[in-house]
């Protein structure tokens, strides 16, 4: 078993181009949707990981294109996160035409720790996020 959200929403009109396909940079923005709906769930926002003290930035970000997504069509984005000993917060997406079901790209995210005040990056796992690990990933 995995820690997996998944979410859904259409296509908006501002997203696409003047042939109706979706612009590859509003992709990582799904992304960016994916982990917003995954920390609703499970208790992993950022006003959350704020109000221990931290801010998580992400430092990498990949995304491997398949296929293209149009003005009218629905995405559904599979945001899974995977567990690491470093500190840090790693995620993997799937994202997929709601209607059809073909896969739209596949990627993963990559963010750090640092604190809230100083900017410092943690090299340590900050304790509530170890807590909050052993509180999720120990039910699997």
């Amino acid at each position: 078993m995995v820690l997996t959200e998944c979410t859904e929403f259409p296509v908006k009109f501002n997203e696409a181009d003047s042939l109706g396909i979706v612009w590859h940079g509003h992709y990582v923005r799904y992304f960016e949707d994916g982990r917003e709906a995954f920390g609703e769930k499970y208790g992993l926002r950022y006003l959350d990981i704020a109000g221990h003290g931290y801010t998580v930035p992400v430092v990498n970000i990949q995304c491997d294109y398949k296929r293209p997504l149009r003005y009218g069509d629905r995405v559904k984005v599979a945001t899974t996160f995977v567990d690491d000993l470093a500190a840090k917060i790693k995620f993997e997406y799937l994202l997929t035409n709601a209607g059809t079901g073909e896969v739209i790209a596949k990627g993963s995210s990559i963010q750090v720790f640092l604190d809230r005040e100083t900017s410092t990056l943690q090299l340590t796992t900050p304790a509530f996020f170890s807590e909050w690990k052993r509180k999720y990933l120990n039910n699997l």
